[in-house]
């Protein structure tokens, strides 16, 4: 039988030893990271590639290269640009929720930067209801038909932004798209009415009416929801009631006509 003795028993530890550990320095060194160009760059070496990714609509790999600065380079003006960039990027992507939520991060990390309303404005582009290709989805379908718990949200994304900075470079246009939402919220509203007229449940009709008179002063809704209200009141035999709305009607008939060309109108609004 083969005697080891102490000197023996120690060498073969530390071959042992030596041998794991060799092993463990290979699969480090075989690592995909090791292949990876980009960890020689600086900062401001991803920041650019990032955005020239952006420009030819390489989104996906400019988020990578934003991602890799805020992991690689946390602090200073890069990592405070990677944050606000990666909600465009996101938005840009078709990741709504992503682009909110980088929004978000970046207004609570830096909510003193001078780009924080360009934060609350990705915010309300990421939820507008119609999305990246505005006017060309606008022109396929009535647009009123659509999410409306969606298109509240992004009016009160925008309305936080001008409330919070009225003179901010996106005011104006935010303005634009919360007259836009305002107008398809209360189109939405008569779609609803007219569907209880349909079904002749003219009481919800009645209430569904007086509901956009009340909350959609001033938009093109506002006739149709008081033609609505004349008919239910006719349907249900409220003879004085339906009188009343119809002399309304005919004393703001050119009123209503006006209004109908005015803000709102979904060709004023800029592609982003």
């Amino acid at each position: 039988m083969l005697k080891i003795n102490h000197n023996m028993l120690t060498y073969i530890r530390k071959f042992t030893i030596l041998s794991l550990l060799g092993l463990t320095l290979a699969a480090c060194s075989s690592s995909p990271d090791d292949s990876d160009e980009t960890l020689q760059w600086t900062a401001e070496k991803l920041y650019q590639e990032a955005k020239d990714s952006m420009q030819i609509g390489d989104y996906e790999t400019a988020i990578d290269y934003l991602e890799k600065i805020e992991a690689r380079f946390p602090f200073g003006r890069y990592a405070q640009q990677a944050q606000l960039e990666s909600a465009y990027v996101y938005y840009k992507f078709n990741e709504p929720e992503s682009a909110i939520s980088a929004a978000d991060r970046f207004i609570k990390l830096h909510p003193r930067h001078s780009s924080v309303d360009y934060a609350y404005y990705i915010k309300g582009l990421a939820s507008f209801p119609v999305g990246n290709n505005f006017l060309e989805n606008v022109m396929k379908k009535d647009s009123s038909m659509l999410d409306p718990g969606t298109a509240r949200r992004s009016f009160g994304y925008f309305s936080t932004l001008v409330k919070k900075f009225p003179d901010s470079n996106y005011a104006k246009d935010s303005k634009k798209r919360m007259a836009f939402l305002r107008n398809n919220l209360a189109m939405h509203e008569i779609n609803v009415a007219k569907f209880y007229l349909k079904r002749g449940a003219y009481v919800a009709a009645v209430n569904r009416a007086k509901y956009i008179l009340e909350n959609y002063q001033q938009t093109p809704a506002v006739p149709m929801a008081l033609e609505i209200l004349k008919q239910a009141y006719n349907e249900l035999n409220i003879s004085e009631l339906a009188a009343d709305t119809d002399r309304i009607i005919k004393l703001n008939q050119k009123g209503n006509k006006s209004l109908e060309n005015k803000s709102g109108n979904s060709q004023d609004l800029e592609q982003k």
